[in-house]
């Protein structure tokens, strides 16, 4: 209880200092968050699922502490190999206590904020070819000095 406590007070105190640097909107089914700053259409593209992810997590039956060290661990090893986009599944919540999309929640303020916070440029819910609400595409930094080009799907859409 008192690490969530610690995130949403850093949360909150970041929305009062005007420090936090990520836009994130999210309904019931979907989520994403992006850099202040991000060209709209790289956004739009990340979406769109036009990017191949080179790595990916899943997350099911995982606790929120133990889902949340793996995923510090993926995006920190994700970022060393020079990957541009990942996927992380979350699961929907179904076998979560009232249904409710627990590790979904928690994530948005994991990829925003702290250690790995500052390697994300984006995140966006998943086609769902690629499980739609209940994963997430990451799109990480570039590596100083790294000029490697994120790879795009022919014909810019998967089904």
């Amino acid at each position: 209880m008192v690490d969530e406590d610690a995130e949403v007070f850093a949360v909150l105190s970041d929305l009062v200092t005007g420090d936090g640097d990520f836009d994130i909107s999210d309904s019931t089914e979907y989520v994403e968050g992006a850099v202040v700053g991000l060209d709209p259409r790289l956004l739009r593209r990340l979406r769109r699922g036009e990017f191949a992810y080179q790595a990916m997590i899943d997350l099911h039956g995982m606790s929120a502490a133990a889902a949340r060290v793996e995923v510090e661990r993926f995006i920190m090893n994700a970022l060393a190999e020079g990957h541009r986009e990942v996927l992380i599944v979350h699961g929907r919540g179904h076998n979560s206590k009232d249904n409710v999309p627990v590790l979904k929640e928690r994530l948005k303020t994991w990829l925003a904020r702290g250690r790995i916070g500052r390697g994300i440029l984006a995140f966006t819910s998943a086609r769902p070819a690629d499980g739609g609400a209940g994963a997430l595409y990451v799109l990480l930094r570039r590596r100083r000095g790294a000029k490697e080009p994120i790879t795009v799907y022919e014909g810019a859409k998967r089904e």
